[in-house]
């Protein structure tokens, strides 16, 4: 037993994407973002990747979709392929194909509920598996409210702030800035955190985004 131990190879490590300033995320593994702005941060994680195809699967029924159009200021969206199963068990099932297809790039659920343990450690291994035949891939999974899918590496949680940091003076709404509260509730290799992003809206598009560290209040 001892010499079979010694003799395993390990496991090298997961590469890290590094996203918004200084947050950074394992690929090849699986991720949720919940909160109202998680589709936002999945397209700013999807710009940050720059390389290979982004992969969203939603369900056919789902009524909030995403407008192409509207992705020009955030992310090429000639990069983006929608996937729209018409069966709820087909939503899984799409997603672990697109993972193990080791195309790389991005592969976005966006589901309506969290999905169950076991669903969650195929989606690892399914990641795992398109990894070691090509590029390693990004796996998001959009979660509405709090989120709280069991297994996954790491949980995010992003929501708008109307109101702009003034650095110590009252805070005040401008139109021409953008600011979100990022929080790092849950992962495996890393203690939570949390970041404000703020960004400039400069003819209808968003530029450049920008992080300092924020409190932990509220993050869980």
């Amino acid at each position: 037993m001892t010499e079979m131990l010694l003799n395993r190879t390990s496991q090298p490590a997961a590469p890290l994407l590094t996203v918004l300033g200084d947050a950074q995320v394992p690929l090849a593994r699986v991720h949720e973002i919940c909160g109202p702005a998680r589709r936002t941060l999945a397209v700013l994680w999807a710009r940050a990747m720059e390389q290979g195809p982004v992969i969203w699967v939603q369900p056919a029924w789902a009524e909030d979709r995403l407008f192409p159009v509207g992705l020009q200021c955030w992310a090429d969206p000639a990069r983006f392929i929608w996937v729209h199963p018409r069966r709820e068990v087909d939503v899984l099932w799409s997603l672990e194909e697109a993972l193990r297809a080791g195309v790389g790039g991005v592969v976005v659920g966006d589901l309506p509920k969290p999905p169950g343990l076991t669903a969650v450690r195929r989606l690892h291994l399914a990641a795992e598996a398109g990894a070691r035949l090509g590029g390693a891939p990004l796996a998001i999974l959009l979660t509405p409210g709090a989120g709280g899918a069991p297994g996954v590496e790491t949980r995010w949680h992003f929501a708008a702030m109307p109101w702009v940091d003034t650095g110590g003076a009252a805070p005040r709404f401008d139109e021409d800035i953008r600011m979100w509260q990022l929080e790092r509730r849950r992962a495996r290799m890393a203690p939570p955190a949390a970041w404000s992003v703020r960004a400039q809206v400069e003819a209808a598009c968003i530029s450049p985004l920008i992080t300092r560290p924020a409190s932990l209040s509220g993050a869980a």
